[in-house]
């Protein structure tokens, strides 16, 4: 009886495991495989900007071919322009799911997060990748944060390069010599005429994003370092003589009836007409400024084009420290940056669907024979699709092995490259700033330059009143205690170069 009782309670208890096993078998979701039998993973992208009607579709081709490239696909989540930083610190500080994402100097900030201990640290993963032996070594350099790198830079234009964007229309019809125009007092004699010529142009047109030239590194706006100033001498850009020069003719022009009225709060309305205003510029800037606006533009560079943490910290994807899978997710980045196909489908969308190739002139082809970063073709896009995907390019990587647009030089990619080359760097550049012992100080400095930056700016405040008034709120916040450990940070790093 007992035997009997002993073999019925096992075969339940077996009864009961297998039951266990097969229900477990049956909650377990079997990885996926390419056909080479590897494992594939999903890897989360954060981008900033606005989703596109057509991106899954695109990511669907974007999976296909690194599944079976790499063992890799990526699902790709968005914040608009104004919502990212926002959205990324949520993301970030809850500790939420992701492995990739987009940071830079001005948006998810690229510093502060490496600092915080957010991105990973990713020396040994990059050394051996193809990228790394190709990306412009300034861009691994402003990558390092305390020596350690946290992120994988998009190649792109390096230095800082504002520039004079003018309407060709009234440069044909003046005979206005750009070429020669560069300091902000040479656009007097220019703005005069249209004002007198031009009853319905506005000669100098500003909006509230308009910084006034500074000449110098802001490493913690507004306290910096003069370009070429070898001595790293820390100052207050508003007690520099060529800023304070500088609203001094702003006013002037703003007394003088040549900059809009409106200019301290206006968001860029396209419909207005205007002679010159000011942005940041790179290599055929003009081509992008004139697609935007509708018409035909030229530009000049107001200074000479300097490289500085912030300027090479433009465009970057870091890793998060939690992901669980750091090879991958490096491996894909690599490939991104490396492979012409998945770089130009990422970039512009499906080929036949939102882009055809088209034929380079055979001048031109001969003109940039030999040249690097140039391809047989240009690309034209498709204007019915083209609003479905369009993003922005120097989000997802590097910008050299991208297809140049029919309206384009096919060789404008080794134009950037020169242009790179010849960029200057500050003598800050390579050195962060720590703002941890004075971060009370700095979180005072938005507050005011939101008051009188835009205004003194733009001219539409007398700076003889109102810069005063900036520096008693500034004195107020710590400012010379923030120059004076900023200087101290920069002379220990210039010690140890």
């Amino acid at each position: 009886m007992k035997v009997k009782m002993w073999k019925r309670l096992a075969a339940a208890g077996l009864a009961v495991v297998m039951t266990a096993g097969m229900l477990t078998g049956c909650g377990k979701k079997k990885a996926e495989t390419n056909v080479n039998g590897d494992e594939i993973v999903e890897l989360t992208w954060w981008q900033i900007g606005d989703a596109q009607k057509d991106q899954e579709k695109v990511l669907e081709k974007v999976n296909e071919y690194t599944a079976e490239k790499i063992g890799v696909k990526v699902k790709v989540n968005t914040a608009g322009w104004g919502d990212y930083d926002q959205k990324m610190q949520v993301v970030i500080n809850t500790g939420d799911d992701w492995d990739l994402c987009f940071t830079c100097s001005w948006a998810n900030n690229y510093l502060q997060n490496a600092n915080k201990g957010a991105f990973l640290q990713i020396d040994d993963y990059i050394k051996d990748t193809e990228m790394y032996k190709n990306i412009d070594p300034r861009f691994w350099e402003a990558a390092k944060v305390q020596g350690k790198t946290y992120g994988v830079p998009s190649e792109k234009e390096i230095g800082s390069m504002p520039m004079w964007v003018f309407t060709k229309e009234y440069v044909d019809k003046y005979k206005v010599p750009v070429d020669k125009i560069h300091s902000l007092e040479d656009l007097e004699p220019w703005l005069k005429l249209i004002k007198e010529k031009e009853p319905d142009v506005v000669p100098m047109y500003l909006t509230s994003s308009y910084s006034a030239p500074a000449y110098m590194d802001l490493i913690q706006n507004p306290v910096g370092i003069e370009y070429g100033d070898e001595s790293l001498t820390v100052k207050n850009v508003f007690e520099t003589e060529k800023m304070q020069s500088t609203l001094k003719t702003m006013r002037k022009y703003y007394l003088d009836g040549y900059i809009n009225k409106d200019a301290a709060t206006a968001s860029d309305d396209k419909s207005i007409k205007r002679f010159v205003t000011k942005g940041d510029g790179q290599p055929y800037a003009e081509l992008v400024w004139g697609k935007d606006l509708g018409y035909e533009v030229v530009a000049t560079p107001i200074m000479d084009t300097y490289v500085t943490n912030i300027s090479a910290r433009g465009a970057l994807t870091a890793v998060n420290a939690q992901t669980e899978h750091p090879e991958k997710a490096v491996e894909f980045l690599n490939l991104i940056n490396t492979d012409e196909y998945l770089r130009n489908l990422l970039n512009y969308g499906i080929e036949g669907e939102h882009w055809e190739k088209t034929e380079v002139p055979a001048e031109e082809a001969a003109a940039a024979e030999g040249k690097p970063y140039v391809y047989g073709n240009k690309i034209k896009l498709n204007e019915e699709t083209r609003k479905d995907y369009s993003v922005s390019y120097w989000v997802q990587g590097g910008l050299f092995n991208t297809y140049v647009l029919d309206n384009e030089p096919v060789d404008k990619w080794a134009t950037f490259k020169e242009f790179n080359t010849a960029s200057v760097d500050a003598p800050s550049f390579g050195f962060d700033f720590d703002i941890e012992p004075v971060s009370t100080e700095v979180a005072g400095f938005g507050n005011v330059m939101d008051e009188f930056g835009k205004s003194l700016y733009t001219g539409s405040v007398d700076p003889d009143e109102y810069l005063p008034k900036l520096q008693e709120k500034l004195d107020a916040t710590g400012i010379d205690k923030v120059i004076a450990e900023m200087q101290k940070q920069i002379d220990e790093w210039k010690a140890e170069k």
